[in-house]
């Protein structure tokens, strides 16, 4: 039969085509997927600034002894001493501390400031002149001066820290758009004297890079959970960006996911295909059965057809894959979902997972259709072949109910999320709801079709009688075409209009939580916490509020977090909770936010003190001590003075501002509310407010705010679409391919109906007509996936069953899922009719 198999390739060749190409986008996506996910694993991210140091000591992001991965969101320092200490560590030949601060040009914009010594790591040499020896000298990167327009021996002026600072240039690095200051002005700049970033390792001759680890791991204490991480290989890039390691972390369950739909489509668009194909060939097969082919070797032919086919597709596919990996990357580090540094890594496991998930779907799909053709007896063979009785079986049933069954539970999750969480919810949601009206395809087609005929006969004369004739007569065939219809529909509403309610949910929560007419932001980084009490005395500000943004832990009541290298496994007990921070100050904020304690008050909110969400304060009363993690990791406690009520999702805490600020990544305040006084001269309130003598400063209103807000969420944004394009457009060009090849499948059919004096006008009259039937049972199961999907998820993000989003995306989708499959029918149609009439297909 292997024989017979490979020689039958040779004269279906349409049909093969079609399952060849299903199978080889699927794989090439799912095999692109899984490199995504092996880079998340490996979070590799080869260092640039640091990367002559084979060995980098820094501040361990980590949050240890959690069953979940937790990741402290602002850098961590470590105290300037360890630098001596490691470079006391035998076979160590230098150690150079790193310390990096965010500066601007006030012309050309923001830059990144060092201290001299870190130039060694990268490494950087001079182009001209000498190095930084002093206060007030810098160095310039020669990419930054040839866009400014700065030469050796002049001055530039750099807003650091809220101010502005005039320094000599005395060099030119090669190299680098960075600048560098003397390392006696570098603990200045950054607010923080006796702090750094990092320390670069350099390594004595013939030194083994592992040992010395090794080594230096053991003096600086990194075995203890709040000691630094030493890091080499690789591992080195995550010391220059500490966000990698979340954005890493990020990308393995959006790989998961995105992998997971596209394996999921690609089981329907395969199934579909290879049964559609295989059916093309019923009439054969049941020749077959009848000269004494046995049902075993009926299965194998069909399996090792498809075999032949899934090999070839999936080889074929490994040779784009890691390209298409690499594009996917790109496009997530585009839209700031991870870092640019990090590097693609895809090995044999993900070209495995792929090839194995790609053959296995199409051996599935071909043991189904091959089990239905061979267990035919021979003597109802050539009557089965036309009339196609067997269209459903228990088993089939019984999967569809328990799929159902999983759909809602999920979607009773989905409605108890909390509002950002329900998407994490709604979205394997979807899955499972397109798995389970995928298995009861053949019922649901049948009956929304049986729904559809009598206003199609009534519409379309004898067209819509014939299309309801061959809807009943056909149930396969229509069940074939009608599932990429639905795999479209479904998944291109639910993932669209979740993206929408997410922002939604989004947007109303920061604008609720918005009181403010005017916001104030300084290009120099930020601006200085004693700026506030100058904005609040200036003449037309009714309040003003500083407004620091971060995230912290509250750390469980039993919290034992044991060593690093203890060997013990992390507890299953009490985890620490994250959730938002915001530093404010008391005065004003009552004005400007709309922050409301349902108990205690928020003008105590001084010194140690924090005020929680009311359900994060479940066990504790006012005056009770919180203890908590703030962003960089540094533990402390707090004074629980209010409890403020807030949406479910969208909770933040609130702290002093003189108490968080030291704790992020400037230690500046990023921007100031402002409220303006009754009658106030706007006007003239913004010419006071930016006058105020501090440089670079900028003044939006809310809307300007609100613009910015939605900047943020662009990340999450891109994701969603980029999940969207890919999923959905295979699952259309599924579509096009089933439509098209179900409609070629009819030569003989055409042909009969030509015999008896039907016109090529009526015969694609009759097709636009079950083109019709076919895209309104698709779409009705689409709408249905989505409704299941997103009214769950529009109760838990908006309070409401509508999603949110435009309406016309619902209508621009089902346009275009009934135009796709009105023309792709009706263009295959034409192209089967070409010449005289055939009965012989």
């Amino acid at each position: 039969m292997i024989g017979i198999a490979v020689r039958t390739l040779r004269f279906h060749k349409g049909g093969f085509l079609a399952s060849f190409a299903a199978l080889f986008l699927g794989a090439l996506i799912v095999v692109g997927c899984g490199g995504l996910l092996e880079t998340g694993i490996r979070a590799a991210a080869p260092p640039q600034r640091l990367a002559a140091a084979p060995i980098v000591v820094t501040g361990d992001q980590r949050y240890h002894g959690t069953v979940q991965e937790l990741i402290f969101p602002e850098r961590a320092q470590l105290d300037a001493a360890l630098t001596a200490k490691i470079g006391a560590v035998p076979g160590v030949a230098a150690a150079v501390p790193d310390v990096s601060f965010p500066a601007a040009l006030a012309s050309h914009g923001a830059v990144t400031g060092h201290n001299w010594a870190s130039a060694r790591l990268a490494p950087h040499r001079l182009a001209q002149g000498a190095a930084p020896s002093g206060p007030g000298q810098v160095v310039l990167g020669e990419d930054l001066a040839d866009r400014a327009g700065l030469r050796t021996g002049g001055s530039v002026e750099l807003l650091v820290r809220g101010a502005a600072q005039r320094f000599q240039i005395v060099g030119l690095a090669a190299g680098t758009g960075d600048v560098f200051v003397a390392d006696t002005d570098a603990g200045r700049l950054t607010g923080r004297p006796g702090r750094i970033d990092s320390v670069g390792v350099l390594l004595a001759p013939g030194a083994d890079t592992g040992q010395v680890a090794r080594a230096v791991a053991a003096a600086v204490g990194a075995a203890d959970e709040s000691g630094p991480a030493v890091l080499t290989g690789d591992d080195r890039g995550r010391a220059e960006d500490p966000g990698l390691i979340e954005g890493t972390d990020d990308l393995i369950p959006l790989a998961a996911a995105f992998g997971s739909l596209a394996a999921l489509a690609m089981v329907f668009v395969v199934a579909g295909t290879v049964g559609l194909s295989i059916r093309q060939r019923q009439r054969q097969t049941a020749l077959l059965r009848a000269v004494g082919a046995t049902p075993g070797q009926l299965r194998r032919m069909i399996l090792a057809e498809t075999m032949i086919l899934a090999v070839a597709a999936t080889a074929l596919a490994f040779v784009p894959a890691p390209w298409f990996g690499r594009r996917l990357l790109e496009a997530f580090a585009h839209g700031g979902v991870v870092s640019d540094t990090v590097a693609f890594r895809s090995g044999t496991v993900p070209l495995i997972a792929g090839a194995g998930l790609a053959v296995t779907a199409a051996l599935g799909a071909a043991f189904m259709a091959a089990h239905q053709a061979a267990r035919t007896r021979p003597a109802e063979a050539l009557a089965e072949a036309a009339l196609q009785r067997h269209w459903f079986s228990a088993g089939r049933l019984v999967l569809g109910v328990l799929c159902l069954g999983g759909g809602a539970a999920l979607a009773f999750g989905t409605a108890g999320s909390d509002g950002p969480d329900a998407g994490g919810v709604a979205t394997p949601a979807a899955l499972v709801w397109t798995i389970a009206f995928g298995l009861l395809g053949p019922v649901l087609a049948r009956a929304i079709t049986a729904a559809l005929t009598r206003p199609a006969r009534a519409l379309s004369g004898l067209a819509g009688e014939l299309a309801a004739a061959n809807a009943r007569a056909r149930t396969a065939r229509l069940t074939a075409a009608v599932m990429p219809v639905m795999l479209a529909t479904g998944l291109a509403l639910s993932l669209t209009y979740l993206q929408t309610t997410q922002s939604d949910g989004t947007r109303r929560a920061f604008e609720k939580a918005q009181r403010a007419d005017l916001v104030l932001t300084s290009t120099a980084g930020g601006l200085p916490l004693d700026t506030v009490d100058t904005v609040r005395k200036t003449p037309g500000v009714a309040a003003a509020t500083a407004q620091i943004p971060s995230r912290g832990f509250i750390e469980p009541a039993t919290a034992r977090t044991p060593s690093r290298d203890s060997g013990e496994e992390e507890s299953a007990g009490p985890q620490p909770t994250e959730l938002a921070l915001q530093g404010i100050t008391a005065q004003g904020a009552g004005q400007t936010t709309a922050y409301r304690a349902a108990t205690g008050t928020l003008t105590a909110l001084q010194g140690d003190t924090v005020a929680l969400p009311t359900r994060y304060a479940t066990g504790h009363r006012l005056g009770d001590p919180i203890a908590m993690r703030l962003g960089d990791g540094t533990r402390t406690r707090l004074k629980l003075i209010a409890t403020i009520d807030a949406r479910r999702g969208y909770e933040t805490a609130l702290v002093p501002a003189a108490l968080l600020a030291p704790h992020t990544g400037t230690g500046l305040v990023p921007q100031i509310l402002i409220s303006a006084a009754p009658g106030a001269d706007r006007t003239a309130l913004a010419t006071a407010l930016t006058s105020i003598g501090r440089p670079g400063l900028q003044l939006t209103d809310r809307d300007g705010l609100a613009a910015a807000q939605q900047d943020q969420d662009h990340t999450q944004a891109t994701m969603a679409w980029l999940v969207l394009a890919v999923v959905v457009g295979y699952a259309v060009i599924s579509l096009i391919n089933t439509q098209a090849l179900a409609t070629a499948e009819r030569r003989r059919e055409f042909g009969l109906m030509r015999l008896v004096g039907a016109t090529r006008r009526q015969i694609l009259r009759m097709m636009a007509v079950e083109a019709t039937l076919v895209a309104a049972a698709g779409i009705t199961l689409g709408l249905l996936i989505a409704a299941l999907t997103l009214i769950p998820a529009g109760l838990s993000v908006l309070d409401s069953a509508l999603p949110g989003g435009p309406p016309w995306i619902l209508a621009a989708i089902l346009a275009a899922a009934l135009a796709l499959t009105t023309l792709t029918t009706l263009t295959a149609t034409l192209v089967t009719l070409r010449g005289g009439p055939d009965t012989t297909g």
